[in-house]
């Protein structure tokens, strides 16, 4: 539980969310701060805050590239967070899950 709670705490800020919204876009090759601080428009020490809280998660991982880093997205852990806000989902039924969702789409449409 406490770490589904981190990992959402991560998430539920604006510049968080849309820096790991883009490293997911960006896939395996991740990107260096620079290039996310120019992609996001936000300041090198700013996105350096954000970087630190997404990786305090364990939602973003580093790699050196050179004599810089590269941020990529971890997207097993969003995987298990997933897994574990789902897993009793209709008493464990994923049938009856995916029926009430089916059901719910009609009723919208």
């Amino acid at each position: 539980m406490n770490q589904a709670i981190q990992c959402l705490s991560a998430l539920a800020q604006e510049t968080r969310l849309s820096a790991f919204r883009l490293l997911v876009e960006r896939g395996p090759e991740g990107l260096t701060p620079g290039e996310l601080s120019a992609e996001l428009d936000i300041p090198g020490p700013t996105l350096s805050f954000h970087l630190k809280e997404l990786a305090h998660a364990g939602l973003v991982s580093t790699e050196r590239r050179g004599r810089s880093l590269a941020y990529r997205a971890r997207v097993s852990r969003v995987d298990r967070l997933l897994d574990y806000l789902t897993a009793n989902c209709c008493g464990g039924d994923a049938d009856l899950c995916r029926d009430a969702e089916a059901a719910d789409g009609r009723r919208r449409a």
